[in-house]
């Protein structure tokens, strides 16, 4: 599934590529390139949801979390999500690419991907979906690709 979600990412969201194409069209276009019908539901579903993540106010957490807040992960969290990942996370919060929010986000969508190979580049893959998607993070989503990509162009002071 990751496969497709990053295929799908560069593909339409980061090319800046209108996606004006239905689910059909976009299925059709995902079997011919040769992902698996199963899969392209899974992954059409969990962009569905991180989507829907940023349309609900039900969601409890995503609330404002106090600054001084620790966080804790759980233990299938921490089976899916290494030391390095998490340590990645909190480092993304220290330099305020991530929110408390768009942290619990980034944690929700790997949650409900279905793998048991997950690594710390799928979660930076991850990490630039949900910064892409969730409004007013439009700075933090640069950064991320600043810190993955380093600086393409521009001046080094």
């Amino acid at each position: 599934m990751m496969d497709i979600l990053m295929y799908l990412f560069e593909t339409y969201i980061q090319s800046d590529v209108e996606l004006l194409v239905d689910q059909d069209e976009l299925s059709d276009e995902l079997s011919r390139a040769g992902f698996h019908q199963d899969d392209i539901y899974k992954a059409l579903n969990w962009l569905e949801k991180l989507a829907a993540l940023q349309e609900t106010e039900n969601i409890p957490y995503m609330n404002n979390s106090a600054i001084t807040s620790i966080r804790v992960y759980i233990p299938q969290e921490m089976a899916r999500m290494d030391v390095t990942c998490r340590g990645f996370l909190t480092y993304l919060e220290q330099i305020h690419v991530l929110s408390a929010d768009t942290r619990e986000m980034v944690i929700d969508r790997v949650m409900e991907l279905e793998t048991s190979d997950f690594v710390l580049d799928d979660l930076k893959w991850i990490i630039l979906m949900v910064l892409f998607n969730a409004p007013g993070n439009e700075n933090a989503y640069t950064q991320m690709e600043e810190l993955l990509y380093g600086a393409e162009d521009g001046y080094i002071h």
